[in-house]
């Protein structure tokens, strides 16, 4: 195993503010295994439905919702009302969430290469 060496880290990195850490931040939204798994599935598929989540994903519907709030409540997501009776909705990726679409890009090359 090799030494950190501190001048590979990226310029931007080197001077961060521990205190008010973007990556900290970042990890607030997007930090756990589900949330990234359900921004997933829309860069793969698209605009979806909670029912087509929680089957594809195999997750729990408890923990579904609470991933889906927070990542609205973000505005990495929207809800989008196609039927108003009753009322359907499906959910979609904001501009934001869209923006972590090389996140995961980086994250599966990443995965392929040491994962």
């Amino acid at each position: 195993m090799t030494e950190f060496d501190p001048s590979l880290l990226p310029p931007d990195l080197a001077g961060i503010d521990r205190d008010n850490c973007p990556i900290m931040r970042s990890l607030g939204v997007l930090g756990d295994p589900w949330s990234l798994l359900i921004l997933r599935e829309f860069f793969l598929d698209g605009p979806r439905k909670f029912k087509d989540l929680e089957v594809g994903l195999k997750v729990s519907p408890n923990t579904l919702s609470t991933r889906l709030k927070k990542l609205e409540e973000h505005g990495v997501l929207k809800k989008r009302f196609y039927s108003s009776h009753p009322p359907r909705a499906d959910y979609v990726l904001t501009e934001k969430g869209q923006a972590v679409g090389p996140i995961l890009l980086e994250l599966l090359k990443w995965g392929e290469a040491f994962g």
